[in-house]
């Protein structure tokens, strides 16, 4: 059996290699690493994969969350409503920009935010909501585009764990994720879906008044050089990485599938497991499976995890301290939010290995070790 990985980006590597390698020696040849061509063509390949008008490369996701903020002109003193039950980026460049997050629920099935819940957090302070589609599942973006729309506020969407999900409407049209909202954000990450082989990271919007002024803001607020219109930052993708994404887009649905059918192993291996609530798969979205994560209940999941791990099974624990509960935010009245859901998830989800190049073999022995533990 080969080793196990969280995520196998070496392997995945090996079979790409021969075009990798030879885009990358291009890259070196011309020595043109900054802008240029090769992001040009990834950002409309992109765009044309989300089926969007503009994809604006940044050098990262949290960069992508911090220019969109900026671009729809989110101020001091704005508040903006986001899940707690997300990774500290999110919510971090809100804090930055000395924006108040106001942290509200998750569905327990789905992590994903819950729209119920987003109408009474709204104050005449709140400029824009903040979904997450957590590890690959797609929150429930009709209701809350319905709400924005009511109260006039914008919708940031964090889809760095769910590129290539379809959300369906309930007239049965569709649309990816990270193009429903006013501006989606994403990231290239190494171990994201899409990932490079360093940090990269992209905006998405159909509004080409926003897609102008988030161009600017990534490139110091110029609109032509050394001609600066807005306060801006230095956020660039490299040729490089463009060149190795352009590759890898164009097999992103075939990785997508292989994710898939590693959660529907899990999914039959785990069925009847009383303690083990496997990833739920709404019906309105095409779950792509960024993690694989379980909902544990009379598990020790701690125990559980230190077992894995004894035995050579990777894991993690996506995410034991939610963003209400760190100390960053104790200025920002975190510990005064009182987040039962969020609590109680982050006491018992753990996440299992999963990725494009997991195969049976090792599949079966990473069940074999849960369930040894579970049933013992």
């Amino acid at each position: 059996m080969r080793p196990l990985q969280m995520v196998d980006t070496k392997t995945q590597y090996h079979h790409i290699k021969k075009e990798v390698d030879e885009a990358v020696i291009a890259v070196m040849e011309s020595s043109q690493f900054i802008g240029g061509k090769l992001v040009n063509d990834f950002a409309q390949a992109i765009a044309a994969y989300h089926g969007c008008k503009h994809a604006i490369p940044c050098a990262n996701g949290t960069d992508a969350l911090q220019i969109a903020m900026m671009a729809l002109g989110l101020a001091p003193g704005d508040e903006v409503i986001t899940p707690s039950f997300t990774y500290i980026a999110t919510v971090e460049v809100a804090a930055l920009l000395n924006i108040k997050p106001i942290f509200v629920e998750v569905d327990p099935k789905t992590f994903c935010i819950n729209p119920a819940v987003i109408e009474n957090a709204i104050t005449p302070k709140t400029k824009a909501i903040i979904p997450v589609h957590l590890y690959g599942h797609a929150a429930d973006m009709e209701p809350i585009m319905a709400i924005a729309k009511k109260h006039k506020l914008f919708v940031i969407e964090d889809n760095a764990q769910a590129i290539g999900n379809d959300y369906i409407f309930s007239d049965g049209s569709s649309q990816k994720t990270g193009t429903i909202g006013h501006i989606g954000c994403t990231s290239f990450y190494p171990s994201k879906n899409l990932g490079a082989y360093g940090d990269g990271g992209a905006m998405f919007t159909n509004d080409d008044a926003l897609a102008e002024k988030m161009r600017m803001i990534a490139s110091h607020g110029q609109s032509k050089r050394y001609y600066h219109d807005v306060v801006g930052c230095n956020s660039r993708l490299d040729a490089m990485q463009a060149a190795i994404l352009n590759i890898k887009l164009k097999k992103l649905d075939n990785y997508i599938d292989a994710r898939r059918k590693a959660a529907d192993y899990y999914d039959h291996a785990f069925a009847g497991q009383q303690k083990i609530k496997t990833p739920f798969r709404a019906p309105n979205n095409n779950h792509v499976f960024h993690q694989y994560t379980l909902t544990l209940d009379g598990i020790d999941r701690d125990a559980l995890s230190a077992f894995l791990t004894n035995e050579g099974v990777p894991n993690m624990i996506y995410y034991p301290v939610p963003a209400h509960r760190q100390k960053m935010f104790d200025a920002f009245g975190g510990s005064n939010y009182n987040l039962p859901i969020t609590d109680w998830l982050t006491e018992r989800v753990i996440s299992l290995p999963i990725h494009t190049e997991l195969d049976e073999e090792q599949q079966a022995f990473i069940v074999s070790k849960v369930l040894e533990f579970v049933n013992k």
